[in-house]
């Protein structure tokens, strides 16, 4: 059996000690079950040095008017808008609802493309919060390396000042990393296909 080395065991500690003061420091919204968080550059590095999957869980809406990463391996909407969707006038927008689909789907495309219970699972949403639930429901069901990108695609709302309200602090597309708006076929939402 091999021994760890004192130099490692610090590494992992310290690795471990990270996610536990970062994870302190989310909104309860961004929060997992699985504590697992990173951000739009951390996923980026991920996804090249790993064989992470990456899904972008955002609406079909937000895809085709914003774009997505070119890094993504599929769109697969966690909430969708309803064909009739209603104004919520507290938060300023439409309602959108969960994907009656969305395990399933997973569960047909991990099958198909041999994703494992502890394949490593990237899941970006608009700002961090959707990826957190969808996150939790694919923990629930027994998923043990899934990642909240805790800053979205397009990133959180400056506080205060003259951007206030604006998605500018950091995000996927803030970072300046690679997006486009146009889906290549393979990111396409299966049940779209």
């Amino acid at each position: 059996m091999r021994k760890l080395s004192a130099v490692s065991v610090l590494l992992v500690i310290a690795a471990l000690s990270a996610q536990i003061a970062y994870a302190e420091d989310l909104p309860k919204s961004k929060q997992t079950k699985l504590g697992l968080y990173v951000t739009a550059e951390e996923a980026a590095k991920m996804k090249e040095s790993k064989n992470a999957l990456f899904i972008d869980i955002r609406s079909r809406a937000e895809v085709a008017f914003l774009g997505l990463p070119t890094a993504v391996d599929i769109h697969m909407p966690y909430m969708v808008m309803p064909m009739m969707a209603s104004f919520n006038m507290d938060k300023g927008a439409y309602d959108l609802e969960i994907n009656p689909d969305f395990l399933s789907v997973f569960k047909a495309y991990a099958a198909e493309n041999g994703v494992s219970l502890d394949s490593p699972i990237i899941l970006m949403c608009r700002s961090g919060s959707r990826s957190a639930r969808a996150a939790d429901l694919l923990a629930d069901i027994g998923y043990t390396q899934v990642y909240s990108l805790v800053d979205g695609y397009e990133g959180d709302k400056v506080k205060d000042g003259p951007h206030k309200g604006l998605r500018m602090v950091n995000g996927w597309r803030n970072a300046g990393l690679q997006w486009s708006y146009k889906e290549a076929p393979d990111q396409v939402y299966p049940d779209d296909r």
